[in-house]
């Protein structure tokens, strides 16, 4: 029953489109900072005196 509610209604698939979304907008975020995290740390050991800014 929920399952064929979850697929076949209107707010079903409005929340299923929801969850997704931020599923994939968390995914997106994490690998956004880990990239920049990762830049910045490479930059603060090229070069420790200055801080680094983007």
């Amino acid at each position: 029953m929920a399952w064929e509610l979850l697929f076949t209604s209107d707010i079903g698939l409005l929340s299923l489109f929801t969850i997704a979304f931020i599923l994939v907008m968390g995914w997106y975020i994490a690998g956004y900072a880990a990239r920049h995290m990762k830049s910045d740390a490479e930059s603060s050991r090229n070069n420790p005196s200055r801080p680094a800014v983007h």
